[in-house]
């Protein structure tokens, strides 16, 4: 799914537009045990509810898409009868209907998701009529003539609000606060089916985490069967291992001054496609020959990157993960420089004596702990205007 669609689907999520049926959900505390259970049509609820469940729900579909968001397919064994795949079509076709089945998933997440605290599992089914689009792009509400029927979960946080005097207007007094335990919006879910190509795709879903760092591997792996994703940092830190493993001696500061420039180039040039741009093993083998690496070095590419990622993996990296586009940074020991990315021209290495140093051009205003401070001539002390 690209960002537009995620809108699309997002935008049921208001009274306007909404086309949510049904509503599961099942409170779970510390201990994985079951503590109550709602199953109802969702216009039942009374409004001020409807609009808290949208909050959660908005916030399903929110964040970076390649970060927060995730597409991920299901291997072909998935989809075979006992597959996770299967078991979700089967909970979408029931329309939630299915007591049996909405308890199985219930078992499923409590047995998977590692979570030591309370959480509120919400399952929602909801029909969408999918406008028609005209030659210019604009919906046609009266074009539908295809639906969309999907499930959504969030897996919602449920914490014990702070202990606080309040104001009481039946009272008028300052009085000791109820705590009361409070449903937070969703650290994890997901999607089902897939929204590719404003169509139903059956073979994948989109996966939500608040987190990159706490992709819940065991619940991507048994529940939905998709096979967990590398993390954000992960594919930071393996795309790092990759470059340093391939360049070697060759590792030095102007290649990869290089390197960072081309790469944030590729990500710019394609900053407005509805996909972020993905590197596979071949992408990354290119940038490395357009940012001047010689065809001896390129020649280890292959093995370095074989070494670090198996074959089984066969990772696309998120270019924008992996990418340095707030800044470059310099980091030593005892001191670190950042620069803005497309300031890169700034700095360069020079031999001095023997020695190497780090240059930064100075061509404007200098603060030192926030002072303005003079350029000055170290041989004749005079400033520098």
């Amino acid at each position: 799914m690209n960002k537009k669609e995620i809108n699309e689907i997002k935008k049921q999520f208001t009274p306007e537009h909404c086309t949510i049926t049904r509503i599961c959900g099942c409170y779970v505390d510390g201990e994985k045990n079951k503590k109550t259970e709602l199953a109802q049509t969702f216009l039942t609820l009374t409004e001020e509810e409807n609009f808290k469940y949208f909050t959660i729900f908005r916030s399903t579909l929110s964040g970076t898409l390649g970060k927060n968001m995730l597409n991920m397919e299901f291997p072909m064994e998935q989809e075979q009868e006992g597959g996770t795949q299967e078991f979700l079509l089967r909970l979408k076709n029931s329309k939630l209907e299915d007591a049996a089945l909405v308890e199985e998933f219930y078992d499923k997440v409590i047995a998977t998701y590692d979570f030591p605290e309370n959480y509120y599992i919400i399952l929602i089914y909801g029909v969408y009529d999918v406008p028609g689009l005209t030659s210019d792009g604009i919906e046609n509400e009266d074009a539908s003539d295809y639906v969309y029927d999907y499930v959504l979960c969030s897996l919602c946080p449920v914490k014990l609000t702070e202990a606080g005097l309040c104001y009481n207007e039946k009272t008028n007094n300052i009085e000791n606060r109820i705590r009361d335990w409070v449903v937070g919006n969703p650290n994890h879910g997901f999607l089902f089916p897939a929204f590719n190509d404003r169509a139903t795709d059956i073979h994948g879903l989109l996966y939500y985490t608040k987190n990159s760092e706490k992709m819940q591997e065991a619940f991507i792996d048994a529940t939905l069967g998709c096979g967990a994703p590398l993390s954000y940092k992960t594919q930071q830190e393996t795309f790092q291992d990759i470059i340093e493993n391939t360049l070697g001696e060759h590792c030095d500061f102007e290649t990869i001054k290089t390197i960072h420039e081309n790469l944030n180039e590729y990500v710019e040039v394609r900053k407005d496609a509805p996909e972020p741009p993905v590197l596979d093993k071949m992408d990354v083998k290119k940038l490395l020959e357009d940012s001047g690496v010689k065809a001896d070095v390129i020649e280890s590419f292959d093995t370095a990157f074989d070494s670090i990622v198996s074959e089984e993996e066969k990772p696309k990296f998120s270019a924008t993960n992996v990418a340095s586009t707030r800044s470059f940074d310099i980091k030593m020991p005892d001191v670190v420089v950042k620069v803005k990315p497309e300031r890169t021209d700034l700095v360069e290495t020079r031999v001095i004596d023997g020695r190497q140093y780090l240059m930064i051009e100075i061509n404007d205003s200098v603060e030192v702990n926030g002072i303005n401070v003079h350029h000055v001539n170290m041989e004749t002390g005079e400033i520098i205007e």
